[in-house]
């Protein structure tokens, strides 16, 4: 999978890699980005990213077209590590909180897209009672099958554009959201978009995250397993399947270093 994930920023033109490395500049340049009103697509790379990146040629076209890639799980986080790399844990459900701060203290429209009517009418009550000034401008919530590569996908971007939303939260999962922010950079440039899977559902109540002490000591797959077992089981599989190949590359790639 060499062809896939790179620990070297840039070493392979054909690769995916992360761009920022720590939380704090991501932060303070998705910032500089809505200050000058630039667009950006935002993704989390994690192991299950990974694989689907080696089956899926589409998925890794809309990765390349991602602006910032962070670290979202662990086992990437160990892997850097084994090659020489130090890079922050970013998952993406903990920087909904973070953005939505931003968005509110700049004066930045958002929007929601994703999940269900429910659970975005849930999400937008409580960012906006925790974040004072903040203004969603825009709840889309597609219908079941959305395919973000057709008419669907053109018709959400076209309510996105009508809203005046400057930075959207794409909770759609992967590879949706990811395509769709890929597409919504070339359709949207003064746009934002933050592909951040279940991270509404968290703030919404209509799913239950992991407690923080098993996301301490990376248990937080152990919880969700055991929640979605039929979804997941196949998932974690191919993600544990992965990984002596991956560390092995990491670790030449520590040694080149």
């Amino acid at each position: 999978m060499s062809d896939v994930i790179s620990f070297r920023p840039g070493a392979c033109a054909s690769a995916i890699a992360i761009t920022t490395p720590t939380r704090a500049t991501l932060l303070e340049d998705l910032a500089g980005h809505l200050a000058r009103q630039e667009g950006f697509a935002l993704a989390t790379l994690n192991l299950d990213h990974v694989v689907k990146l080696s089956r899926q040629p589409g998925f890794r076209t809309a990765y390349r077209a991602q602006s910032h890639v962070v670290a979202d799980g662990r086992p990437l986080v160990w892997l850097h590590r084994l090659a020489g790399r130090r890079v922050d844990l970013v998952p993406g459900s903990d920087l909904v909180g973070p953005l939505a701060g931003l968005a509110a203290r700049m004066a930045v429209p958002v929007a929601l897209l994703g999940a269900t009517e429910a659970v975005l009418a849930a999400a937008a009550a409580r960012l906006v009672a925790a974040y004072p000034g903040l203004r969603i401008v825009a709840q889309i919530a597609p219908a079941q099958g959305f395919a973000p590569e057709g008419p669907e996908g053109a018709a959400a971007l076209e309510r996105l554009a009508a809203s005046g939303a400057q930075l959207c939260f794409l909770a759609l999962g992967a590879p949706k959201q990811e395509i769709l922010a890929a597409r919504g950079r070339e359709t949207l440039p003064g746009m934002g978009f933050a592909s951040v899977g279940a991270g509404l559902d968290f703030i919404a109540g209509s799913q239950t995250r992991a407690p923080l002490w098993m996301r301490r000591i990376a248990m937080e797959w152990a919880w969700r397993l055991a929640l979605s077992p039929r979804r997941l089981a196949r998932r974690y599989a191919l993600c544990a399947l992965a990984l002596p190949g991956l560390a092995w590359q990491a670790w030449r790639e520590g040694r080149g270093n």
